[in-house]
């Protein structure tokens, strides 16, 4: 993988939901939703508490994924993922682990403890859920029938320790 992070950009925000409209799991709904946090952090940047970054690729600056996540309204150091995505042209080639370690690194960075991670339980997120558990996050709960019948709503975890201290990070 040949790609580098930064802030997302207005000119990206037709990449982004090109991304999300191709990804395939997404419902028009959702890609809305998605939509409407990219225009917020494009309005008011770190205020609006959608920090948002793109993995573009080095050689034409194209967007490859995005991420979205900010800290958990009423909590202290507990972040949520509201969003990662990557172009499904170029999944498996270490997009969407540099957008989550960025995540994790930027969540340190910003005195967070835990970063949580809402998904579906649907057949189709089954990559999704394994991406989460090979990077070290655990499933710390699960909410039956959450979205719809037969969607469960499935909580991923991972408590994050800052650098320079002894214990390692670990999920619960």
């Amino acid at each position: 993988m040949s790609g580098r992070l930064r802030a997302l950009e207005r000119r990206d925000r037709d990449a982004v939901e090109d991304i999300l409209r191709r990804a395939g799991n997404f419902t028009p709904t959702e890609v809305a939703t998605a939509l409407e946090l990219i225009d917020a952090w494009l309005t008011r940047g770190d205020a609006s508490e959608y920090l948002t970054y793109v993995v573009a690729a080095l050689e034409e600056d194209a967007v490859r994924g995005y991420v979205c996540f900010g800290p958990a309204p009423l909590t202290e150091g507990t972040f949520d993922l509201y969003w990662i995505a990557v172009d499904p042209d170029f999944q498996g080639r270490g997009y969407g682990q540099e957008l989550l370690r960025f995540t994790e690194e930027d969540v340190r960075r910003r005195g967070g403890r835990w970063l949580l991670i809402e998904t579906s339980s649907q057949e189709t997120y089954g990559d999704t859920t394994r991406f989460y558990d090979r990077a070290g996050f655990g499933l710390i709960a699960r909410v039956p029938e959450y979205y719809r019948p037969g969607d469960d709503k499935l909580i991923y975890g991972k408590r994050l320790v800052r650098a320079g201290l002894a214990s390692n990070s670990h999920t619960i």
